[in-house]
């Protein structure tokens, strides 16, 4: 009996504020229900992106290893392409597409080719540049709406709250009574919205935070895998 009696104060307050939503006003129902959308699409998003930058993160490291290892340029191209679509296979891919371009057939031949100049390296690097600024805004998608979220969420509540004690006065003058058990239900309803608002904009928030660090993370990883297929190039003696 003894943890019954300690459980049912909690299981009131739950029946209570469940109640409140039930029989709350209109507007409450509607700022409620577009708030557990938001808190639906925050919460999809969030498991969308971590699963995406795991997978990145594995891609990264199997392509600079790849990168790494191998003894000639060729050699990674042939390993990398076969590795699943990612953002620095498409990096890799350009890069040698476009050396290729410059210099036809430089990468199948053994020693020191006839390099780059200064204007077309640079122009190199703008290439893999460009590639790694589409990448990086490919997967920046979506995190831009954990941010919307984080910050219309709590605005949401307000107006919930602000319209709700308007409707709990309004009810008081109405009646003609000043006592405070006819004003604190409105109250508490009211609350309930900012309380809401609060719960949906808080892991929104954390997630933007988190994923856009990973995000300036995962471009300096780009740059590094660029700046790993220069190298490799240079020490073939090909630029």
């Amino acid at each position: 009996m003894i943890p019954v009696l300690a459980q049912a104060p909690h299981v009131n307050e739950f029946a209570a504020a469940w109640g409140m939503i039930v029989h709350g006003t209109p507007s409450t129902k509607l700022i409620l229900a577009t708030l557990a959308v938001f808190s639906f699409a925050s919460w999809m998003v969030l498991f969308w992106k971590w699963k995406q930058f795991r997978r990145m993160h594995e891609e990264a490291d199997r392509c600079l290893d790849e990168l790494e290892g191998a003894q000639r340029v060729e050699d990674a191209y042939r390993t990398i392409s076969e590795l699943p679509e990612s953002p620095f296979t498409r990096i890799f891919r350009r890069g040698v597409n476009f050396f290729s371009e410059l210099r036809p057939g430089a990468l199948r031949e053994t020693g020191p080719v006839r390099g780059l100049t200064p204007a077309q390296l640079e122009v190199l690097r703008m290439v893999l540049e460009k590639e790694e600024g589409e990448e990086r805004d490919e997967l920046a998608s979506g995190i831009q709406w954990l941010a919307i979220i984080a910050t219309v969420s709590p605005l949401l509540g307000l107006l919930g709250t602000v319209l709700g004690v308007m409707n709990s006065f309004v009810g008081v003058a109405a009646a003609g009574s000043s006592n405070i058990n006819a004003v604190a239900p409105g109250i508490a309803e009211a609350l309930i919205a900012t309380a809401a608002g609060l719960i949906v904009a808080i892991p929104a928030l954390m997630g933007y935070n988190y994923f856009a660090g990973r995000l300036n993370r995962f471009a300096s990883e780009m740059e590094s895998f660029s700046s790993e297929f220069i190298g490799t190039l240079a020490r073939e003696g090909k630029v």
